[in-house]
């Protein structure tokens, strides 16, 4: 049973959502808020942690700092509807995914289990060879492990797969739609730019190719590429 931990300090909330996903198969604990929820954190024995950005003591983006910097435990974040700046910061800072509340529970189910798909195992159906590798970069789908230089870069679940798509379709355009598809498990909305939030913390822990230019570049209206070494 995949247990998940739920940070949030509203307790009627937390119980509700519990229930519905016990029914789901899905084991629960819940922390009332951010010390506690790091502490619970650190024990590395959940599938997935939800977090809440509006917490008492400390913010759900220093929770999420906090846990980030020692685990890459799956995060989906709950945000206030509407609020897009705190989308885009949770993303930012290595969340894999938001919801806004107040959310639909079956909703919530599907967000899991993709993000769950995605740290698990590679995507059936993709070519999974032992490494993927263009220029200094490798990809071990096994491990779900990425290097620079053979030096490890810590990527999300969200960021591996991403990195993944694009390297595999190097010197052609990936759209968004296909992106958002493929990589997060949705349909494509206009008014959505986490894809593009992802792939900006993803150019910045993977650096630019040795003359200096971008790997993954952006066609404007369109979607992004992976540019293949002129070397």
């Amino acid at each position: 049973m995949d247990r998940i931990l739920i940070i949030d300090d509203d307790a009627e909330l937390c119980a509700l959502v519990a229930r519905y996903l016990n029914a789901e198969g899905f084991g629960v604990d819940r922390a009332a808020d951010g010390h506690e929820g790091i502490a619970l954190a650190s024990s590395g024995s959940y599938a997935l942690i939800m977090l809440d950005v509006m917490m008492p003591d400390l913010s759900g983006f220093e929770v999420l700092r906090r846990i980030r910097a020692r685990s890459r435990t799956p995060i989906l974040m709950l945000t206030a509807r509407g609020d897009t700046r705190d989308r885009v910061r949770g993303l930012e800072l290595g969340a894999d995914d938001y919801l806004p509340k107040p959310y639909d529970p079956s909703e919530l189910v599907a967000r899991i289990r993709a993000i769950l798909r995605r740290s698990a195992s590679p995507e059936p159906g993709f070519d999974v060879s032992p490494t993927l590798t263009m220029d200094d970069i490798e990809l071990t789908a096994s491990t779900r492990a990425a290097t620079r230089n053979g030096k490890p870069v810590e990527l999300t679940a969200v960021e591996f797969d991403l990195l993944e798509v694009l390297m595999k379709r190097a010197g052609t355009v990936v759209t968004r739609e296909e992106l958002m598809r493929t990589v997060l498990k949705r349909e494509f909305s206009p008014y959505d730019r986490s894809i593009d939030t992802h792939v900006s913390n993803l150019r910045k822990k993977i650096g630019r190719l040795k003359h200096g230019t971008d790997r993954i570049k952006s066609i404007r209206g369109t979607g992004y590429l992976y540019a293949k070494s002129l070397s």
